[in-house]
Formats: structure tokens, sequence, C-alpha cells
């Protein structure tokens, strides 16, 4: 397996997966206000100082947002070739590794920051686990499962 196209792989579909997510949220939940959504993002750091800061809060929230979903991506790259379950079904599993993240952004990441836990609204959370399944999680799923196939990584029997 070649590291240069390994990398290669996971940044474009890092930046792939982070642009479908943040489009989602700026089209879907925040009716098309970009600097509200990467200010939210700064206040994870910053706190409320977040909503008051210019153009520098917006990059800080630009820069968290694709940090995170390199992360991510970079997570289910390294996992995918160690745990069988991933390449039984790269739908399923984007079902599942989409739920994983949300669960863990909205139940231990966002709870910890400055944003703090926000409370309980299963329209918001439904909301934000359908954006992670389709943005974040099924073109890393995809994406993982293109690239191993005929690399020695097979499907288990």
């Amino acid at each position: 397996m070649a590291i240069g196209n390994l990398a290669t792989t996971v940044l474009l579909t890092g930046l792939l997966a982070g642009t479908l997510d943040i489009l989602a949220a700026i089209f879907l939940l925040a009716g098309g206000e970009a600097a509200r959504v990467f200010r939210f993002i700064a206040s994870g750091a910053f706190g409320k100082a977040a909503f008051d800061g210019g153009g520098g809060m917006i990059a800080w929230g630009l820069f968290f947002h694709y940090l995170i979903a390199m992360t991510w991506t970079v997570l289910y790259f390294l996992v995918y070739p160690r745990i069988s379950l991933l390449r039984r079904n790269k739908w399923v599993s984007a079902l599942v590794y989409g739920a994983v993240v949300w669960a863990v952004m909205n139940l231990l990441v966002v709870p910890q920051s400055q944003i703090g836990f926000r409370g309980v609204n299963i329209l918001n959370w439904v909301e934000n686990l359908a954006i992670l399944i389709v943005c974040i999680a099924l073109p890393i799923s995809l994406s993982a499962a293109h690239f191993y196939k005929g690399r020695g990584v097979s499907t288990p029997s």
C-alpha cells in the first residue's frame, strides 16, 4: 500500500466530507448564514467571545471544522483494515459510523467544550444525525471501501 496514495485519499476524502457537512449545516440548519455557523464552531474553544469576533473567529471555526472532519476521516481509514465489520457492508458501516460520530460529538465533545450540553431536542438530533451520516460517514465509508479494495484488505466471508 503506497503511503502517498493513502495520504492523498484521506486528505481528499476529509475535505469532501468536511465541505459537504459544512454546506449542509449552513443551508439546512443556519438559513445560509455561514459566518454564524463558523462562529458557533469557534465558540467551542472561545466561548461567547466567538460571536463578537470578526473574521478571525470565522477562520478559527473553519479550521476547527476541517480539523474535526479530517480526524474522523483518518480514524476510519486507520480502523477499516482492522475491523472486519466495517468491510461487510459500506452502507451499513456509514449508518453506524455516522451514529458514532454523532454520539461522540454531541454527547462528549460539545458538552465538554465552551458550548456545553445544549439539552435534548429530538428533531435537532435527528437532523444532525442525518447530516453526519450522509455528509461525513457515507463519503468516508465509500472512499475507504474503494481505496482498500484490491490492496489486500478483503471483505470478510
